[in-house]
Formats: structure tokens, C-alpha cells, sequence
């Protein structure tokens, strides 16, 4: 190989990422020869960034970053590939494009909490010197050439290097060999300049040392900059490569039954968030207790469904349980129709509409410690009916008990939920798509996630909603009955009367409603969507489609 051009493989990494370490193994290949920070002298040159060897290193080393980026990093050489480590920060604006249209790149990321503590031995820590913004913007360039680059994370390589190091070499498309899990102590003829500030620890080692299992105190005087650095190192961490290779103890990234969903955008607090920014403090009240109420809603057609119900709903559950400093009704449609907007949401789309007692000031359960005000939570979802409402969806008995308003009003609609996700738990088990729950006398009272009604001799017939939630889409349906002439009933009903009904649905803002086709292993009627059912059904599908408080600016194409 020698004179010939080679493969460059270039390992970008902030400071104190066990970058030198990596360097190290990959200059153990009989196939690899290594630079160490080959930009440095360019970057101290443009920057005027003070060092120690700063004179030393100018004097030795070419100045010039295109010059280097030619004749040092993509110049001749003797063996197949080149390895060159370099600092994000060191990717100055003066550069040539070659250097990231060339070779083949991958990051290293370390996380803030473990490089800040070691940083202040040499110079004082910065957001620019941790330069996790600059790795970042290498990212994201990348990816825009279509090349986005493999991420590794040093705890990953720490914890199993040679999983993590065939993982890195698949990626590379380059073989793995047994010789990069080691090395000799002592400095290297490759080592930078800079070595004896920097490097006498890796110095002592011969191989990847795991991590503490107990870390050191953090600095308070590095918070500012942790919270600074954090969003960025977490945003790398999200395209790390997660398989077998690197931890095998990760679980598998699941598939969302509506794949648009991935890129959503979420309101939380005052913000409009992505997807997997979009969360609340771990002193939250909903974090802390459940304390939080909710509300369902729909959008058809550019109108949110019963936006005025749900949102008077919202609010009474919000005085019984007595939260303070409770954003205005108006400031709770403008976080709904600016969250709807920005997704691009008109049609098919469902809310799950949260206000929280707030955040804490310290943990704990009483609400005097509530002193931020509430956390409003506007999440929308391309979302489907979640049942099959053509042919129907099968119910069975949970052994769990609706709550008693002598325990808990099912009228306030809270998130604490555990009553309800018992009985589904038992429904899931059962292979039923959800349970009924019995009131604690035996009367049926509802499901655990929707209200019921059954048709007997062409009456319908719905439970009282002393234990159920009196939910909203029930309470249309009811009037859509009257509307169609037909008898309404509301009273205690026994489970004998659902499983010798003519026909079952289920009514709630998220499945709409739903045929009910078997209970408990009784065919209900005839096994097939009932033609009340269906009467209803339309007449609830004309309505949404016609009614609705509409998204402003919204028009339809």
C-alpha cells in the first residue's frame, strides 16, 4: 500500500470521551495506522484558544486545517485504512467540505455527568469546549449527505467492549480483530503533543477499564452546564446503535401502531415539544400521586367533537380535587388549536388532554407543596377507532370492583387509573378486548375503559352512572336514542341482562361506539352487529362529522 491513497475512518468525540483509548485499540490492527488530533493547531490557530503547549504545538504540527485535511488526513499512505481522532470542536467553519464527504465517520459520546467532573484538571469546562453541540451539527450534516454515522457510547464500550467494538466494525464495514482489546502501557510514538497534560491516565492503561459501579459526588458549580449539555448528548444517544452488539439487556425499540405518530408534537406546561422531549418533572404531581385529571377528545373534519363538554368536565374535576392556579379555559383551547395546527391534525385524530395539580417544590403527597401551578398536557395522536366497530368486539367479568363514591367519585375523571387497569389486566389475560366491572352490590356499571348499553325487545337500557363515569359520548348516544324514537332506560342492570341481550355497544371518546358480539362466552343476539347498533352508529357518524367547535384557520383542501 505504500504511496496509495487509503481509507479514512474518522472518530469524532468530545474530551474526556475515552476518544485516546479508541485510538488505541484501532492502532493494534495490522491494517491501521493512526493520527490524534490532526486539526488541533488549525483549531488553536483560528480560535486564539489558549493552552499550555499552544507554541509547542504550533511549531510542529501544519497550521493550516485544508492543508492538513489534503496532504496529513487523505494523504498516501502505508497500510489500508487511516484512523484519525478527532474533537468536534476542532471541525472549524474555515474547513474544506471533503473532510465530511470523505472516509467513513462515527461519533463517540460520552454523557456530561462523567466528562465534567475530569474536565477542570487541565482548563475550565464550557458549553465550547465540551463542543456536544458541534458533534451534534457533525450529525445532522451527515445524515443530510446521506451518510448518517453510527453512534457509540462510551458506557457501552466500557461495559463490553469487544460487543461494542463488532458492533462499530459491522458499521464500518470493516473486519473486527481480537488485537483492539488491548494494549501495551505507557505512551504511544502517535500520541499528540498535548499527551502528558491530558493523558496520563489512559497512559497507565492496557485496555477498556469498566466504569465505577458508584460514582463520585457531581459538582454543583458544573449544574448550569450539565442542564446546558444534557439535551444534546441525550439526542445522540436516541441514534446510538441498540442490538445485541452493544447491550444485550436493551429492549427492543417497539413499533407504534400508527408509525406517523414518531414525529408528533406534544404541548407540556407552556411548550410545544417533539415526541420524545415531551415529558413532565419527576416532582409532577402525576408523577408523584396519579393527581391529574383528563379528558378524551376527537377532531373530525377540522372541529374538535364536544371540545365545550369535555373541557366543562375538565374543569369540574379540577375544583373537586382543588387545584390552584388553573390555566383559563381560553388558554386550554389555545394549547389544543396550536398543538392540532402544528401537527397538521384535521381529521382521524384524537387528544388526550391532561391537567396535573402542577410540579412540587419538594416530594411528597400533599398538595401544599404544589406551588407552580398546574402542568397542562395537550397530546395528540393520529388515532383510529381503537375497536373493531364493523364486527365487534368481545367482553369478559373482571373479578375488580367499579370504585364506590364512598372510596373514590368515578364523576371526577382522574388519572389515578389502577381501579381500571386491574380489570383490563384481567381482560388481556382472558384475550378479551376489555372487561366489564360490576358495581360492589353485583350491578353492571361500565367497562374499564367505556360506558355500556344493551337493546332488549327494542328497548335500550344503559346503568345509572352512580359508579360509572358519566362520559360525554354516552351521554350523546343517549340523546341520539331519544332522537331516533326509540325507549330509554336508565337503571340498575345484572350482568344475566347483558349476556340474554339483543344487542350490547360500548360508548367512549376514543372506540366511539362499539358492538359488543360476545360476553363472558354468550353469543350476544345473533353474534352480529345489531341493526340498533348500526342505526346509531350512523346517526353518531353524521353528527361528529356535521358538529364541532372548528380549529381556527383551519380550511378544508
Amino acid at each position: 500500500m505504500m504511496g496509495e491513497e487509503i481509507e479514512v475512518i474518522h472518530s469524532w468525540s468530545a474530551p474526556r470521551s475515552i476518544s485516546t483509548s479508541l485510538m488505541y485499540s484501532f492502532a493494534q490492527r495490522d491494517d491501521m495506522e493512526v493520527l490524534d488530533e490532526p486539526l488541533y493547531a488549525n483549531f488553536l490557530r483560528v480560535t486564539g484558544v489558549d493552552r499550555p503547549y499552544k507554541e509547542k504545538l504550533r511549531s510542529q504540527m501544519e497550521i493550516d486545517g485544508n492543508e492538513v485535511v489534503k496532504e496529513v488526513i487523505f494523504g498516501a499512505g502505508v497500510k489500508r485504512y487511516r484512523f484519525c481522532k478527532h474533537i468536534a470542536k476542532q471541525r472549524v467553519p474555515s474547513l474544506t467540505d471533503e473532510l465530511m464527504k470523505r472516509g467513513k465517520h462515527f461519533i463517540l459520546i460520552r454523557n456530561p455527568l462523567d466528562i465534567l467532573p475530569s474536565f477542570d484538571e487541565i482548563v475550565p469546562p464550557s458549553f465550547l469546549e465540551l463542543g456536544l453541540a458541534e458533534l451534534v451539527s457533525i450529525y445532522s450534516e451527515l445524515s443530510e449527505l446521506g451518510r448518517p454515522p453510527p453512534v457509540i457510547d462510551a458506557a457501552d464500550l466500557r461495559e463490553n467492549p469487544e460487543a461494542a467494538l463488532r458492533g462499530l466494525c459491522e458499521d464500518l464495514d470493516i473486519p473486527f480483530q481480537d488485537s483492539m482489546l488491548r494494549w501495551e502501557a505507557g505512551p504511544k510514538s502517535f500520541d499528540g503533543i498535548w499527551a502528558p497534560w491530558w493523558y496520563k491516565s489512559v497512559h497507565k492503561s492496557t485496555g477498556f477499564a469498566p466504569a465505577k459501579r458508584y460514582p463520585t459526588p457531581f459538582p454543583t458549580s458544573l449544574y448550569d452546564l450539565l442542564e446546558q449539555s444534557l439535551p444534546f448528548y441525550n439526542m445522540l444517544k436516541r441514534h446510538a446503535r441498540r442490538s445485541s452488539y452493544y447491550m444485550s439487556s436493551t429492549l427492543p425499540h417497539p413499533s407504534l401502531p400508527v408509525p406517523a405518530n414518531e414525529k408528533l408534537l406534544a404541548w407540556v406546561g407552556d411548550e410545544i415539544v417533539p415526541r420524545e422531549a415531551a415529558k413532565v418533572s419527576v416532582f409532577d404531581s402525576v408523577v408523584q400521586g396519579g393527581d391529574a385529571v383528563w379528558e378524551g377528545l376527537r377532531v373530525y373534519s377540522g372541529k374538535v367533537f364536544k371540545l365545550e363538554e369535555h373541557l366543562d368536565r375538565l374543569f369540574d374535576s379540577a375544583k373537586a380535587l382543588a387545584f390552584n392556579k388553573v390555566p383559563t379555559r381560553e388558554e386550554v383551547k389555545e394549547a389544543i388549536f396550536k398543538t392540532l395546527l402544528r401537527n397538521g391534525m384535521f381529521d382521524n385524530a384524537h387528544i388526550r388532554l391532561t391537567l396535573t395539580r402542577g410540579k412540587k417544590v419538594t416530594s411528597g403527597m400533599s398538595p401544599a407543596f404544589n406551588r407552580y401551578g398546574c402542568t397542562l398536557i395537550v397530546l395528540a395522536e393520529w388515532k383510529p377507532p381503537v375497536y373493531d366497530n364493523e364486527k365487534g368486539v368481545m367482553l369478559v367479568t373482571a373479578t375488580t370492583r367499579r370504585n364506590s363514591p364512598n372510596n373514590l367519585d368515578s364523576k371526577i375523571h382522574h388519572n389515578n387509573l389502577l381501579n381500571n387497569i386491574l380489570a383490563k389486566i384481567e381482560g388481556n389475560n382472558a384475550g378479551a378486548d376489555d372487561a366489564v366491572m360490576l358495581d360492589k352490590d353485583g350491578y353492571v356499571s361500565e367497562t374499564n375503559a367505556t360506558n355500556i348499553f344493551l337493546v332488549k325487545k327494542g328497548r335500550v337500557v344503559t346503568p345509572h352512572a352512580d359508579y360509572c363515569l358519566p362520559g360525554i359520548t354516552r351521554a350523546t348516544v343517549m340523546e341520539l336514542v331519544q332522537k331516533e324514537g326509540l325507549a330509554l332506560e336508565e337503571r340498575r342492570i345484572s350482568l344475566s341482562e347483558f349476556h340474554t341481550a339483543d344487542e350490547v355497544w360500548t360508548t367512549g371518546t376514543m372506540g366511539e361506539l362499539s358492538p359488543v358480539v360476545k360476553i363472558d362466552g354468550r353469543i350476544v343476539g345473533d353474534g352480529r352487529v345489531g341493526a340498533i347498533t348500526q342505526r346509531l352508529q350512523n346517526s353518531y357518524k353524521n353528527l361528529a362529522k356535521d358538529s364541532g367547535v372548528p380549529i381556527p384557520t383551519y380550511h378544508k383542501s
